[in-house]
């Protein structure tokens, strides 16, 4: 009778543990899509747009900041530091021309795939 009640405790201790990770779970999974939402929500400013950024070196970017309708903003970026470098017009932009070649646009894994398969036949 003292092993059954041992082997169904450790049952229950089993059970209780498991019931305790997925109640973790879930309160993960559903604070996570709040944060989420509440990020989003707060992201949505019509005034401030980062346009264009390029990475110069580690901690260290250069920025085009749209600000309102036509006001664009040359900033460095950097660990500690916003530094404005220069105000554009929006003539001064150049736009990104899709039937250029020189430009490499990002191309998915199937595609890369696709093109591997056929080399080797």
């Amino acid at each position: 009778m003292l092993f059954l009640s041992a082997v169904g405790e450790s049952i229950f201790q089993l059970i209780f543990a498991l019931v305790v990770f997925v109640g973790v779970l879930a309160l993960t999974a559903f604070v996570t899509k709040w944060i989420a939402g509440y990020q989003k929500s707060q992201g949505l400013n019509r005034n401030l747009e980062i346009v264009e950024g390029i990475r110069l070196a580690t901690n260290k970017y250069v920025q085009i900041i749209r600000a309102g309708e036509d006001r664009y903003f040359v900033v460095a970026v950097g660990k500690d530091e916003v530094t404005l470098l220069g105000e554009l017009s929006s003539s001064e932009l150049k736009e990104l021309d899709t039937t250029d070649t020189s430009v490499q646009m990002p191309v998915d894994f199937k595609s890369i795939l696709d093109n591997l398969s056929r080399k080797k036949n």
